[in-house]
């Protein structure tokens, strides 16, 4: 991933039109060869900002990029959490995980690259986007579900890119998207073993991991896994973060511990800064 992205073609909001803070971004990606959209948040505070913290905030099977804002009320925590002074200002890039049927599960295909799209174009998208941001902008990624999978398989494949990662309702094997996508839909998916596995990716750094923490609902079907997953990393003495919560796989899951990210990397932000 050397090359530098570029847009053929980017759409935006009208900023007279939209509720404040938010912008909403269609553009022309050379990644999957056709348009992806990504929405962006920056809480109040943000303006006059230089390199401002940028979070990858991922969806799960068949959401888009509005889910996390418009289901999981993720720009209301942000700026609760920012308002109070808990967490430094940050934007979150929602993006889209590109549209692939039921889900892309955010991994290379054969003739379309995902990853590519979310690593290296929508970091991109939100330097356009959000003046404060910038080149030198902290990136930190996190998801739910499909997009818990990608958080913590991207930190294992890329950890000089990222300065932290979080993960709630993790998928942990690409095999468990099978139950929930369309049958075949993973036919021309990468099978690279840091393509497929959560644990290979994150064993397979070419780089010391940077801080990650991961969740999951004790009512949820994901438990095992999840467990399974924070049991190998403790065996291979990979340093993490893991917990337990009342609750299932579903939004008001993701809308409570949505705040346990956010104060993460605040304070993971805060200690690089110290």
């Amino acid at each position: 991933m050397t090359d530098r992205p570029t847009f053929r073609t980017i759409e935006c909001s009208d900023p007279a039109l939209t509720e404040p803070g938010f912008t909403f971004m269609t553009v022309s990606s050379p990644a999957l060869g056709h348009r992806a959209d990504v929405t962006l948040y920056a809480p109040p505070g943000a303006e006059g900002a230089a390199d401002l913290p940028i979070v990858l905030l991922l969806h799960g099977v068949y959401g888009s990029h509005w889910a996390w804002a418009f289901k999981g009320a993720a720009h209301r925590t942000l700026a609760e959490l920012v308002a109070s002074e808990a967490v430094p200002p940050m934007v979150l890039a929602m993006p889209s995980d590109g549209l692939w049927r039921d889900g892309s599960g955010y991994v290379p295909h054969r003739d379309r690259d995902f990853e590519r799209w979310i690593v290296d174009e929508v970091p991109l998208a939100a330097r356009l986007a959000v003046p404060a941001s910038s080149e030198h902008s902290p990136l930190l990624i996190a998801g739910l579900s499909m997009g818990g999978f990608a958080a913590l398989r991207l930190l294992g494949k890329y950890p000089e890119r990222f300065r932290a990662a979080s993960a709630h309702s993790a998928i942990i094997e690409a095999s468990q998207l099978d139950t929930l996508i369309a049958p075949g839909s993973r036919r021309d998916w990468s099978t690279n073993a840091a393509d497929t596995s959560v644990l290979a990716a994150l064993r397979s750094a070419s780089a010391p991991l940077p801080p990650f923490r991961f969740d999951c609902g004790r009512d949820d079907d994901l438990l095992p896994a999840n467990r399974a997953l924070h049991t190998a990393l403790a065996a291979a003495g990979v340093a993490h973060d893991y917990a337990e919560h009342e609750g299932g796989h579903d939004w008001p899951y993701w809308r409570r511990h949505l705040t346990d990210t956010l104060l993460f990397f605040g304070e993971v932000l805060r200690g690089s800064n110290a």
